[in-house]
């Protein structure tokens, strides 16, 4: 059982939440590591800035590959985001953390793609309900999907969809039904590829 000023705890008592057992690098404005802070922690209550990364997987036509958030999802669940999206652990480029999380969502290993590349990075803060808050250094990456062949973890996953990426960055009001994650939507209102 946690103590009672635990992270867990000031969470509402998600004594058990797998949050809690991980930690995050927190980061100044210039994305400069200030030590490890409970992931939990970081995304509870006013937060704590903290180094994260989305990466926009395109195929050969320029569609973009659309991960839906599973349910379990403790922020933003059953909500589009980019292709992947998470946070590198102590001693991770973003580069490494992206080839993990694909590997680890979608199945898709590196002999897939190419060109994996950060194009972009901005800070953020959002609060989620009155379940928690994000607010990150987050690094945008992109790259090239060869092989399209996907083996989705429903864990992490619940719903796959490519979408045009001219029509979804240049008309995002045809997408609205689709509540689109705040970071994903931020990285895809500033990119001017």
């Amino acid at each position: 059982m946690s103590a009672p000023d635990s992270p867990a705890d000031a969470a509402g008592g998600d004594l058990e939440h797998e949050n809690a057992s991980q930690d995050v690098i927190a980061v100044d404005a210039d994305d400069e590591p200030q030590g490890l802070v409970n992931r939990l922690d970081a995304h509870t209550g006013d937060g704590i800035r903290h180094r994260a990364f989305t990466a926009l997987l395109f195929d050969e036509n320029d569609r973009i590959l659309l991960a839906q958030r599973a349910p379990g999802k403790r922020l933003w669940g059953t909500w589009w985001d980019g292709t992947v999206a998470s946070h590198p652990r102590e001693g991770e480029t973003q580069e490494e953390a992206t080839r993990q999380r694909l590997d680890d969502e979608l199945g898709i290993t590196p002999d897939q793609y190419d060109d994996l590349r950060v194009t972009d990075r901005f800070e953020y803060k959002r609060y989620f309900e009155n379940a928690g808050v994000e607010h990150e250094v987050c690094a945008v990456l992109q790259a090239t999907l060869h092989d399209t062949e996907l083996d989705p973890n429903p864990e992490e996953v619940g719903g796959l969809m490519w979408v045009p990426y001219e029509r979804l960055h240049e008309e995002p009001e045809f997408y609205r039904q689709l509540r689109l994650c705040p970071w994903f939507e931020i990285a895809m209102r500033r990119d001017v590829e």
